[in-house]
């Protein structure tokens, strides 16, 4: 690789970049690499075509798998340069990465990369996160950006977002491609995506979270916890100035940043598609932010619930079917 960066360094860091998040685990992401350039595209044939009919979620999943590559890359010494939608002509092409070597790998370059490994998208009800005011100048300082805005949503509109998850509801409770899409990603693992039955919640959980997409639950006996208490974590918010690819891909990389310093910093992290998923949703979202911006993702943080048992891994597609050598190709 170039400069002296080697496959199996690649390697790593692809298999890191798999662990972001994605809608319903469905890891709509390829990588290309020959032997200069590693590249993404985007995989259309794992878009969730009813949830997600314009692909905008597939290339918010896509922008944290590229920003988990950069936090991957930098642990092992190494800078990235990314050109964004190098090929007018393929959309699915979302960026050619080039690297430096890094002047110096700090402790934060390899803790930032191994907070890729413990974190994990958790539905149950949250603690209030302690030492958020601490926290709170650290995030902004890791999410500074010109082009992409996270918001900290205060504790009096989480009823709003309940009520944007209440619209969510209704637009889509006779929607029958929606409910078999759902049910078809979430309750069990099909060839190492989808959301395994070990992550979804108990009814009585659910109903903890007001703002927590409306998943299949399992049965009332498998409760994670034995808590009986409403989620008090704190909502944030991804936006952006407009709604182009570019935009939805600078999202997912924002996302990212959102959820790596979170998990760093001890926190439970939930994202949440749902709530810009329909007009009606997002615009009731929309009214919470800054009128010039446009919600993206948000998402939930809070102190991680007391468990009976620890979560299941979440399984990830193989490496060999998400990262190919262009030059074994020609």
């Amino acid at each position: 690789m170039s400069a002296g960066l080697s496959g199996s360094t690649i390697a790593d860091a692809v298999r890191l970049a798999a662990r972001a998040p994605s809608l319903h685990n469905s890891q709509p992401w390829r990588w290309q690499s020959d032997g200069e350039v590693l590249r993404l595209f985007a995989v259309p044939e794992r878009m969730l075509t009813t949830t997600d009919p314009g692909g905008r979620q597939m290339l918010i999943s896509c922008g944290a798998g590229l920003d988990h590559l950069r936090a991957a890359l930098a642990a092992a010494g190494w800078s990235l340069a990314v050109a964004r939608f190098p090929d007018p002509n393929n959309k699915a092409h979302l960026a050619d990465i080039t690297f430096e070597r890094s002047p110096i790998v700090t402790d934060a370059d390899r803790a930032r990369a191994e907070a890729i490994d413990r974190r994990y998208t958790d539905r149950l009800p949250f603690g209030p996160p302690p030492g958020w005011s601490e926290f709170e100048p650290v995030l902004r300082a890791a999410t500074d950006s010109a082009d992409t805005t996270v918001e900290i949503l205060p504790e009096e509109s989480h009823p709003a977002l309940a009520h944007a998850t209440r619209l969510t509801g209704a637009r889509r409770r006779y929607d029958s491609n929606y409910h078999a899409e759902l049910h078809w990603w979430t309750g069990h693992v099909i060839g190492a995506t989808g959301v395994p039955k070990s992550s979804l919640v108990s009814p009585r959980e659910h109903q903890q979270v007001e703002i927590g997409r409306r998943f299949p639950v399992t049965s009332s006996d498998t409760a994670h916890t034995g808590e009986n208490s409403s989620d008090h974590a704190v909502v944030l918010v991804v936006s952006t100035a407009g709604d182009s690819p570019a935009e939805h891909l600078r999202a997912g990389e924002m996302l990212s940043a959102v959820l790596l310093e979170s998990t760093l910093a001890g926190y439970a992290t939930c994202p949440l598609t749902h709530l810009t998923e329909v007009p009606e949703s997002r615009r009731a979202v929309r009214q919470l932010i800054d009128g010039n911006q446009l919600p993206q993702i948000l998402a939930r943080v809070g102190a991680p619930p007391q468990r009976d048992r620890p979560p299941e891994r979440t399984p990830r597609l193989p490496l060999t079917e998400i990262l190919s050598d262009a030059k074994s190709r020609n």
